[in-house]
């Protein structure tokens, strides 16, 4: 009984991990791709895109909960984060 209270709290906390430490990264991606791609000027896509990840932020968080596992919820957050790299390394942002 104790362990599987141990298992749970363990799988909590690295969800939590994820909504909070990859949430951020993966909202500050989407803001650097997007301010990259999207097009018009400088300032426009800069506020654009941080307006946009005001709203991937969230949507990161509620992912990491809505995940049927811990593990999910961590590949999730890797593939975003991978894809959004690609964009920006693309987009020339390195």
């Amino acid at each position: 009984m104790m362990q599987i209270l141990m298992h749970y709290r363990l799988a909590v906390a690295s969800r939590a991990l994820a909504a909070v430490g990859g949430g951020y990264a993966v909202s500050s991606l989407a803001v650097t791709a997007l301010a990259l791609i999207l097009p018009g000027h400088a300032v426009d896509r800069v506020v654009a895109a941080t307006l946009t990840g005001l709203v991937v932020m969230p949507c990161a968080v509620m992912w990491c909960f809505a995940a049927s596992t811990a593990l999910k919820a961590w590949l999730g957050l890797l593939a975003a984060g991978l894809l959004l790299g690609a964009i920006i390394w693309l987009g020339g942002g390195v």
